[in-house]
């Protein structure tokens, strides 16, 4: 995972208090409740719209095409770095001026890297909506990337790499993700390391800005406080000064090494473990036949198999989780926590256990009902806030789910049958995992 230093300034008085405010009551269901229209600017910029004037507050997420797996080879964390300075100056202003004009009218800018994607959000009151909107377009077009925000933001990123080092989870997931990944984007680690990051210029922070940052690659979606016919134009005024096309160099498809053994000693009282196996990318047919049996599994927090017999009877950890990470070239089913040393063998053979259980047996028929009630009554709550709401609208077009998704998301999920969820579990679980263990001795 990346170390994101989101530049979010300090909203107060009534942003801060709308920021939470739930936009429409639920209590029909998603489907009903939001209302998503298209809106194209002049210039032919897309974004989604859900129009709501009750609460004064507008929220733009939005994401680039082509994230940390853009970084050059030797220059790992570039995209993360790049994250940290697009408030630190744009235009005529310098970081301390531009910042300052944020705070004063409590806008919200937060911007972040992923792997396969570049994210940035911005909130205002309604009553600052024109000035939010040019300070957002300076943001994104016409950064300065000066040499003193540069080399601050550089000792920030390389400290927090230093104090990474002590962090076992973090430890753990750049040791299994390079175990998996080897030679590929995916296995660098995000944020890179204190020699990348190091290494990193300013023209490198140019460049990456100027292929990444393109209109053919924009997805936005917007809630709140605005109608169709403002927004169509202000889309171009902010985005519209963009490249028409993306530079990307292209990424491999790439499948995860299974079967692995690995281990690294730091001095930790507890082993953290990381297990992982080959998963599926987000359009593949039984996507969600697989993300309700890993709810079973080990994604339902407090009603998981792994949850019952890793805590519950055998008190091993507090928590222990799977999981489904659809990249954009390939697909990760994974898993972890933590345990003492001395249990940690006794903890990896309880997984092992039960993945092979669901692999040959299965769940239960009420066990698959309980399931799919939870996760069909649960998706209203991804939705009772404007940020969720613009977060669903940009997700659902950043894995070109339709605009209709919403509406066929539950159906999608009632319709996955026991035998659904039994052929995936043998097509996902059925592969030896690559086990991943960090702490004293290794173990």
């Amino acid at each position: 995972m990346s170390v994101v230093r989101q530049s979010i300034r300090r909203a107060t008085g009534a942003l801060a208090l709308a920021a939470g405010i739930g936009l429409t009551a639920l209590a029909a269901g998603p489907a009903e409740a939001v209302q998503i229209q298209r809106v194209v600017s002049p210039g032919g910029i897309e974004a989604w719209l859900v129009e709501e004037q009750a609460v004064p507050l507008i929220a733009v997420n939005f994401a680039f095409k082509g994230g940390n797996a853009q970084d050059p080879d030797g220059k790992a964390g570039l995209a993360n770095l790049l994250s940290t300075l697009l408030d630190e100056g744009a235009g005529d202003m310098d970081g301390q001026t531009f910042q300052g004009r944020l705070e004063d009218l409590s806008i919200r800018l937060a911007f972040e890297d992923s792997r396969d994607a570049f994210y940035g959000e911005m909130k205002t009151l309604s009553a600052h909506r024109d000035e939010a909107f040019d300070l957002l377009r300076l943001s994104l077009t016409k950064p300065r990337f000066d040499d003193d925000a540069v080399e601050r933001m550089r000792v920030q990123a390389i400290s927090g790499l230093r104090r990474e080092k002590r962090d076992p989870d973090t430890v753990a997931s750049r040791l299994w993700a390079r175990s998996i990944f080897p030679n590929h984007p995916y296995g660098r680690p995000s944020n890179g390391d204190e020699a990348s990051v190091a290494a990193i210029t300013v023209q490198d922070i140019r460049d990456f800005h100027g292929r990444v940052f393109a209109r053919d690659g924009l997805k936005i979606g917007v809630v709140g406080a605005i109608d169709a016919k403002t927004l169509a134009p202000l889309l171009d005024r902010v985005f519209g000064d963009l490249p028409a096309r993306q530079r990307l160099t292209p990424v491999a498809e790439v499948a995860p090494l299974s079967g692995l053994t690995v281990s690294e000693t730091i001095p930790n009282p507890q082993t953290v473990i990381r297990l992982s196996a080959e998963g599926l990318k987000r359009k593949d047919p039984d996507f969600i036949a697989a993300y309700v049996m890993n709810h079973i599994l080990g994604g339902g927090s407090f009603s998981s198999w792994l949850y019952t017999e890793v805590r519950e009877k055998r008190g091993l950890a507090y928590s222990v989780y799977t999981s489904l990470a659809p990249y954009d070239h390939t697909g990760v089913f994974y898993g972890g926590l933590g345990t003492r040393a001395d249990r940690a063998a006794e903890s990896i053979r309880v997984i092992r256990d039960e993945i092979k259980r669901m692999a040959e047996v299965g769940p239960t028929p009420a066990e698959l009902d309980k399931a799919k009630s939870y996760l069909t009554g649960s998706y209203a709550l991804r939705f009772d806030t404007s940020d969720k709401i613009a977060g669903q609208l940009l997700a659902i077009q950043m894995d070109d789910l339709g605009i209709d998704y919403i509406d066929k998301r539950n159906a999608l999920v009632d319709a996955v049958t026991l035998a659904d969820v039994k052929r995936v579990a043998a097509r996902l679980l059925s592969k030896p995992l690559t086990v991943v263990t960090v702490g004293p001795g290794g173990s």
